[in-house]
């Protein structure tokens, strides 16, 4: 579906100026020359545009009184308003709905940057809603989020290999780019979906602990070792068994996982004869397999048994464009987990979002959006716990708390209590606003009422 902009504007010159801009990036642009004629647009049952661009230099208060009443009908629109340079936008006839501005005259980037701005946050907001309603399915093909190109063209790979048999594949990619998932979409999903899943990350276990683990052993077969076990091989028959970390392998066990994988065949520690098995091998690395056996590091057969198929994940910061769809759906999880209700994301977060290269992937953006959400107290995302470049230091104290632009940084290792935080917080904002107290409460989201509450709980400073 596309993008949807609605204009109010009476200087047809102008309004028409944006209009084609915006229909040649293929959105749906619709008009209005006076707000009666918007009126009878939002009037229509299937009328719900992401943006609405209005001119408010000519009678704005009639422009707000107006945004005010329409804000039930539309809950998802997101306003860009279009001033004069001289004049000033009276923010307080907005009440708490959120805005973006242009001055006039204004460059084709300024209304372009303002535009994507609030197409954005109206996306955000109407996918977690609708991420809100749904209970999320991590073993669908959909459930490798987002939408540019490279995550388009693994969603087109994966969805042709669910469709064959598959003996044996790798899966490779950075830390934290959803290899496990991965493999999880493709059991479940793949002509094994009715076999058991079997998971192991071999980096996690010494080598002799490994085997036992894989093959099996029988009573007796070493020390500790009082009963039967069916290894991972035997429980994953006529299923998948999902090798994480294979890189991390000993060398000399490869050897044996080769076998097994060559002759369908195992046998227990301490066993006498040989069990039959079918099994799908899916195994993950981050590490470069073919560099590794040429550096005698990783055996060169098992690499090419096991590279039947091969698909690589894209890096997060390769694809920014799909926090778009991340953001809002790891929000939502933890709204339902957490019991939170947040809802807004500001353009600062998005920024520091879209700015941060994101070493650790989408493992580190949901760690990051985790926190976020059980640390907010209202529907604001709250940016002062995102801490994007700011490492977590064990040895970090009450000193260490440091004002970077708007960012707060925080010690999480128990030297500071809650309310030492949020006394900070607002100590914070208060001096970066002058302590005008109600600046401060419009840049913390809150009333002055609170801001005043929290000064006198707090013993704060209230003057320079």
């Amino acid at each position: 579906m596309a993008n949807r902009l609605l204009i109010i504007e009476n200087d047809l010159v102008e309004c028409d100026e944006i209009a084609s801009r915006f229909k040649k990036n293929h959105w749906q642009v619709d008009i209005a020359s006076s707000l009666e004629g918007a009126k009878k647009m939002i009037a229509k049952s299937d009328f719900n545009p992401h943006v609405i661009c209005a001119a408010a230099h000519n009678n704005a208060e009639a422009i707000f009184s107006f945004v005010n009443e329409t804000i039930d009908e539309l809950a998802h629109s997101e306003w860009v308003f279009l001033v004069d340079k001289e004049e000033r936008l009276e923010t307080e006839l907005l009440d708490d709905i959120p805005y973006h501005s242009v001055e006039k005259p204004f460059k084709n980037k300024q209304i372009d940057i303002a535009i994507k701005r609030a197409l954005r946050s109206s996306l955000t907001a109407r996918r977690l809603d609708a991420y809100s309603s749904q209970q999320f399915d991590q073993n669908r093909l959909d459930a490798f989020v987002g939408q540019s190109e490279s995550v388009t063209e693994l969603k087109e790979m994966l969805a042709k290999l669910t469709e064959v048999p598959i003996s044996t594949m790798i899966i490779t990619g950075e830390t934290g780019t959803g290899k496990g998932l991965v493999a999880r979409i493709l059991h479940h999903t793949g002509t094994r979906k009715d076999g058991p899943m079997v998971e192991l990350n071999c980096a996690a276990l010494p080598r002799d602990l490994l085997e036992s683990q894989l093959f099996g052993h029988e009573a007796g077969a070493f020390t500790g070792a009082k009963g039967r076990y069916r290894g991972l091989f035997e429980q994953a028959d006529n299923g998948t068994l999902f090798l994480d970390e294979i890189g991390d392998m000993d060398i000399d066990l490869q050897a044996k996982v080769l076998k097994a994988i060559e002759d369908k065949k195992v046998r227990r520690l301490g066993g006498q004869r040989e069990i039959e098995i079918d099994v799908q091998i899916i195994t993950a690395t981050a590490k470069d397999l073919e560099k590794a056996y040429k550096q005698k590091l990783f055996r060169e057969d098992l690499y090419h048994r096991l590279s039947v198929f091969c698909v690589s994940l894209p890096p997060l910061r390769s694809r920014k464009s799909d926090l778009v769809d991340l953001v809002p759906r790891i929000i939502a999880e933890f709204n339902a987990i957490a019991g939170r209700h947040v809802e807004t994301v500001s353009d600062k977060v998005w920024k520091e979002l879209l700015d941060y290269d994101w070493p650790g992937n989408v493992r580190e953006l949901r760690n990051v959006i985790e926190r976020c959400v059980l640390m907010s107290k209202d529907e604001e995302f709250p940016i002062e716990w995102l801490q994007l470049s700011t490492a977590c230091s064990p040895s970090a104290s009450v000193e260490d708390i440091s004002s970077r632009s708007n960012r707060v940084t925080l010690p999480l290792d128990g030297s500071m209590a809650l309310d030492e935080m949020d006394g900070q917080i607002i100590q914070t904002a208060l001096e970066k606003n002058g302590f005008n107290i109600a600046e401060t409460a419009r840049a913390l989201k809150t009333t002055r009422e609170t801001i005043r509450y929290r000064i006198q709980k707090y013993s704060l400073k209230t003057t320079a």
